[in-house]
């Protein structure tokens, strides 16, 4: 059974109003946000907790949520704000952390085109788990894309910040093991990426993935493998672009059938 919902179940009305666009375009994104929202809550919540014991009030992982939205970086800001300051180490930690975000970047560039005061909420909230819904679903028939992208992005900033702010108000009086519950969002792309496979005819760019990654990490270890990984990739994707993007019995030069 598929993860997301079937596409074509949402038809196009005849010049909907401002406010039936939006809620069509919310309840369109909605149901590919529930996954997400299960891996953001628990991750959420692990790490208000660890706000907590670690001696921080609920609206510090509250803010933080809201305003950086990067759940790694959150994480290793704890052990920054218990030590001496040091903004460049700051900054230099959370370039590295996240410089993968470069990439998703430029892969949204034409998506987010047009997108008008919605491009720079886009841009801010892009996430992994964002990223890997707008780039990759075939948005429903009769829906608005930026809207549809703008409330994506929205539910799961949403899902985070309320996970976060829950888990600082409780992490007092509930205590459990976290162990293990980091791999809900490793589990969860996973099955992003078994959805694109499923649905891609041609999966160059999914072994490419793979193998680059599987590459990198041998020669530059777990903690250094993710740049070269997408420097690689990039470089491979865009040599291979007109290749990938038309069928193999296709003229790539023209687009027209050989």
């Amino acid at each position: 059974m598929s993860l997301y919902p079937e596409q074509s179940t949402l038809k196009p009305k005849d010049n909907p109003s401002r406010g039936t666009v939006i809620r069509q375009a919310l309840a369109a994104a909605f149901p590919y946000t529930i996954p997400i929202f299960a891996g953001f809550w628990f991750l959420g919540i692990t790490y208000g907790i660890y706000m907590n014991v670690s001696g921080f009030s609920f609206w510090y992982p509250m803010l933080m949520a809201l305003v950086i939205f990067a759940g790694s970086v959150e994480f290793i800001t704890v052990n920054m704000l218990l030590n001496p300051f040091n903004p460049l180490q700051a900054l230099a930690m959370a370039l590295m952390i996240n410089a993968r975000h470069l990439f998703y970047g430029i892969s949204m560039l034409d998506r987010y085109k047009n997108a008008g005061w919605k491009k720079f909420y886009l841009i801010f909230g892009m996430c992994d788990e964002s990223f890997s819904i707008n780039y990759s679903v075939k948005i429903p028939e009769g829906i608005d894309r930026f809207w549809f992208m703008f409330f994506v992005t929205l539910l799961n900033h949403l899902y985070w910040v309320s996970g976060a702010t829950l888990g600082g108000l409780l992490g007092s009086v509930i205590t459990f093991s976290t162990e293990g519950l980091s791999f809900a969002m490793t589990a969860l792309l996973v099955v992003i990426f078994l959805e694109q496979w499923l649905k891609d005819s041609v999966h160059i760019s999914e072994l490419l993935g793979l193998g680059i990654s599987l590459l990198c990490l041998i020669i530059f270890g777990a903690d250094g493998f993710i740049i070269p990984s997408m420097l690689l990739l990039l470089a491979l994707l865009t040599l291979l672009r007109r290749r990938m993007e038309y069928p193999a019995d296709t003229d790539c030069t023209t687009g027209e059938a050989a």
